[in-house]
């Protein structure tokens, strides 16, 4: 998701970020919340605030959001924090947070770095329902979230025909035409090559 930039501002926006833009208050403010893991290895001396802003269009009016870079122990790293206006919680803000912390990586890479940064997204909620009524791991949005962590935990799966033998490959039935065309796609003849296929 690309970054946009803030068009519109809002009451509850200015009070937020008049608060969360200042390092001291900030510093404050994620000594107490960031998990100990993630606070151990901050030096809040380099905390700087940036200018992005990741929150729809649509959603301003309902949500404002700041974005603070830190020196970690293992590089540049985020801390992402959206602030919830409306009354009623979003049952989604899970899945949210994680598109937000993606689209502050995408940003990253788009700089210049090699490697993704740590982003720690957080959300500050104030709403009449207390208290907040909805998980914030994204897995437990899915209908079988263990099955979820089993896949998004996992390395995602490959299918690298440059490692296959060939002889296994003819044994992969319908598929192994395609898989052989692709393994061998820049020999110039692959007619020695198709005529190994023999469908099962």
């Amino acid at each position: 998701m690309a970054m946009k930039k803030r068009m519109t501002s809002t009451p509850h926006d200015a009070v937020f970020k008049r608060f969360l833009r200042h390092p001291e208050t900030a510093t404050d403010f994620l000594t107490l919340y960031l998990p100990e893991a993630i606070l151990q290895r901050c030096d809040f001396s380099t905390l700087r605030l940036q200018s992005a802003s990741f929150i729809d269009e649509d959603l301003r009016a309902w949500y404002s959001d700041v974005l603070w870079s830190v020196q970690t122990t293992c590089g540049t790293g985020y801390v992402y924090v959206v602030i919830e206006h409306q009354s009623s919680p979003d049952s989604h803000m899970a899945f949210r947070l994680m598109r937000y912390a993606i689209a502050a990586m995408q940003r990253h890479l788009d700089a210049g770095h090699k490697t993704l940064p740590l982003v720690v997204p957080m959300l500050f909620y104030h709403g009449a329902t207390s208290p907040y009524p909805f998980s914030l791991n994204w897995l437990d949005e899915f209908a079988d979230p263990q099955l979820a962590k089993t896949l998004y935990g996992c390395p995602f799966p490959l299918i690298d025909v440059t490692v296959m033998p060939d002889d296994d490959i003819v044994q992969h039935r319908r598929v192994a035409l395609l898989e052989l065309m692709q393994k061998h796609i820049r020999q110039r003849d692959l007619s020695g090559i198709t005529s190994r296929w023999r469908p099962l």
